[in-house]
């Protein structure tokens, strides 16, 4: 069930994804973060609310008392806009698949584990990392059921944090690190799982924007087929192209280069 808002007037909607703070050092990730924090500095004055489309960090997991250090900038600034009146909305990609309340209390994220449908204006956003969505990836898909298996998460929670956020980490950034060029080579989006996931959805239940992450190029397409017209975006990443989505209440664009 699609939720409806309406944006004020002179206010705007944004979207984000893919920072993996954390990766590949720690002082990359400093910059990186530096970055996306003048970023969101640049939109308090206007924003209604903020989508973050998942991977906002490289590995997350919070144990009962321990989450991953670091990232002070970024959480403390997200906060602010919180506080400021900016609806905060976190959709969970496959690098922080296991967060749970800590972003929704000390935050003030609404927090979401699977796409969702928001109306803004009328117009019919469906959001989503896009990790496992659409044809083919299928020793992926078989992974995330066995990464989001409750006695799986539960029994990964018993490894003391230095060990547990350790070894995750280690793997997520070799995981990146494998399909960084695929993502940077992406080129006909047309021929792209997400893309061709939202084709078949949109027949079914159309909608005017289908918005994801995951893939780490950028783009802004029409969606051809299915009974009306609509936009396909994927928003890149903060890695290579530093780049974001904003809606004004009537179109949908698509930035890059931020602080470049």
């Amino acid at each position: 069930m699609a939720s409806s808002f309406e944006l004020l007037s002179s206010k705007r909607i944004y979207f984000a994804s893919d920072l993996h703070l954390g990766a590949p050092n720690t002082e990359s990730s400093i910059e990186r973060e530096k970055r996306f924090v003048s970023w969101l500095d640049s939109i308090a004055k206007d924003a209604q609310a903020l989508y973050l489309v998942g991977d906002l960090f490289d590995f997350w997991f919070e144990y009962r008392h321990a989450v991953p250090k670091g990232f002070v900038r970024t959480l403390g600034k997200l906060a602010e806009l919180h506080d400021q009146g900016v609806k905060l909305y976190f959709l969970t990609g496959n690098h922080d698949l296991w967060a749970r309340d800590y972003l929704s209390k000390e935050v003030g994220f609404e927090v979401f584990t699977k796409p969702i449908t928001h109306v803004w204006n009328n117009q019919r956003f469906n959001i989503g990392h896009g990790d496992g969505l659409g044809p083919g990836d299928q020793g992926y898909k078989l992974l995330k059921r066995v990464f989001t298996f409750k006695p799986f998460q539960w029994a990964f929670r018993w490894l003391h944090p230095d060990i547990g956020i350790g070894l995750a980490s280690w793997l997520s950034r070799g995981s990146r690190a494998r399909t960084g060029q695929a993502d940077y080579a992406m080129k006909n989006v047309q021929d792209e799982a997400l893309y061709q996931y939202a084709q078949v959805q949109h027949a079914i239940h159309p909608a005017d924007y289908w918005i994801f992450g995951h893939r780490h190029y950028p783009a802004l397409e029409d969606l051809s087929g299915g009974p009306s017209a609509a936009k396909f975006c994927n928003l890149g990443d903060w890695i290579q192209w530093n780049s974001w989505a904003v809606f004004d209440g009537e179109h949908l664009e698509l930035h890059r280069g931020f602080g470049q």
